[in-house]
């Protein structure tokens, strides 16, 4: 059976936790022998959000195959946990595979678990990550990275998609799918995807014109609204449209629709039931011929080889 260790601690981010803790219950609702372990460095404490947790157990005697999970927390107000990190190591050491998502990433540095090795954590605290430990590599484009019996993960929402891979590692793309639906995640994401999504990109300004033309834009991908009927969204003249938008953006709205439409590409090509044909059409490409052009002038190979 597949052991799943949770270390917990007072000051732990909750949605850290509750995010990878609901992808594993649907996965046993599923049919997966998975066992859930709540351990903690005192069987009452308290998240960051208050919210209390009781009668969790000590950290366990670890074995290899074990999933060891650690939150992130809030540095400036969270002190260091000698007990927890004496953990991790011990969990390293019996051969368990560390998995740290945001901030938890500093509590393996300090069990001394990221020299030589690739990570990442949340975005806004990569460069202060690798000030603090120079031997890593932090990787700051990526929402979770693998590296030799590490996991660790951007954090908040990035650890759904990181269980989410971890289920497809167990039993597969379709089982993973199966959850993510039960979940209603209109969006699964991979390793491989930055923590800075397209679809927040490219908003921070004020033009509440320009915002309603992207929120439409993102809403519509399939549909190839022209100029004209864009400029209309945002109560403008197609010239003042373009100006406007290029202005506040750096893009052009043709620039903008299609990295829309190749992230829901990048999307919808995670469903092996799926052809490319399928995937083109859906995201608003013309033809499948279309979409493998310009995937391949963003990211050098074809879709189905990137999926």
């Amino acid at each position: 059976m597949k052991r799943v260790v949770f270390l917990l601690f007072p000051g732990f981010e909750l949605l850290d936790f509750a995010g990878p803790l609901q992808v594993f219950h649907e996965a046993k609702k599923l049919g997966l022998d998975l066992e859930l372990v709540f351990s903690g460095t005192t069987p009452s404490l308290a998240s960051e959000q208050g919210l209390v947790f009781n009668d969790l157990v000590p950290f366990p005697e670890f074995r290899p195959g074990d999933d060891v999970f650690i939150p992130g927390f809030t540095l400036e107000i969270t002190p260091t946990r000698p007990d927890l990190v004496k953990a991790i190591l011990r969990a390293h050491q019996s051969g368990a595979r560390i998995v740290s998502t945001c901030s938890g990433t500093f509590m393996v540095g300090q069990a001394g678990l990221l020299d030589g090795r690739s990570c990442t954590t949340h975005w806004k605290r990569v460069e202060e990550l690798q000030k603090r430990y120079p031997r890593t590599t932090v990787l700051t484009d990526r929402l979770f990275v693998e590296d030799r019996g590490l996991i660790t993960c951007g954090g908040v929402t990035c650890g759904i998609d990181l269980a989410l891979s971890q289920m497809e590692q167990e039993r597969g793309p379709l089982f993973a799918s199966r959850i993510a639906r039960e979940l209603i995640l209109y969006i699964r994401r991979d390793k491989d995807h930055s923590q800075v999504s397209v679809y927040l990109e490219y908003r921070d300004h004020q033009n509440p014109s320009i915002h309603a033309v992207q929120d439409w834009m993102i809403d519509h991908p399939d549909q190839g609204a022209d100029l004209h009927a864009l400029a209309a969204i945002g109560g403008m003249s197609p010239r003042n449209f373009t100006r406007a938008f290029r202005s506040v953006t750096g893009i052009s709205p043709g620039e903008y629709r299609t990295l829309l439409r190749l992230e829901r590409a990048s999307v919808l090509l995670k469903n092996p039931s799926l052809t490319v044909e399928a995937v083109a059409s859906e995201s608003g490409f013309r033809d499948a011929r279309a979409l493998r052009r310009l995937w391949a002038k963003r990211y050098g190979l074809s879709p189905r080889t990137a999926s």
